[in-house]
């Protein structure tokens, strides 16, 4: 493992734990030649399939895609960058369970919505701007409505 610090490739691990889910081990190491620590993680590496987008483009599955568009929406939120990680671990286990060689990419962002609604309304509402590329303010106000469960009455004309 290359160290971040000087580039040396000799180092010896300090620590070595595994995530709550067994899929991640975690390793403290230490630069042999610096002797400054960091962390390395491994990971079984799944065949992902490949993300078709809007436009008919195909890309291989990027987890850190994900993982910065929740950043954004979470941005000055109190949500622990774990808790980000989480979601995502948990977005790629449900689509590796799937099986597929190829998923839409709306498929992933109506995951992510999905985690976001149940963990922080502000963060789900600005995500939703975004990935439902609203066109004004009603089609926001009507997303929003719609996260609160109120239904349109004639005050709201």
């Amino acid at each position: 493992m290359r160290c971040p610090f000087c580039g040396n490739i000799e180092d010896r691990v300090i620590d070595s734990r595994m995530s709550k889910e067994g899929d991640v081990i975690r390793r403290r190491r230490e630069c042999l030649k610096c002797e400054r620590r960091f962390t390395s993680y491994e990971r079984i590496e799944d065949v992902l399939p490949m993300v078709v987008k809007k436009d008919s483009r195909r890309e291989p599955f990027d987890r850190l895609k994900i993982l910065n568009g929740l950043k954004k929406a979470c941005e000055k939120r109190p949500i622990p960058t774990e808790r980000l990680e989480e979601i995502v671990n948990e977005i790629e286990r449900r689509l590796l369970s799937l099986g597929v060689k190829e998923i839409q990419s709306e498929w992933i962002g109506e995951e992510v919505m999905n985690s976001l609604r149940d963990l922080d309304k502000v963060a789900y509402v600005r995500f939703a701007s975004v990935y439902r590329e609203f066109e004004d303010v009603n089609e926001f106000l009507e997303e929003v409505k719609r996260l609160f469960g109120r239904k349109k009455t004639k005050r709201d004309n």
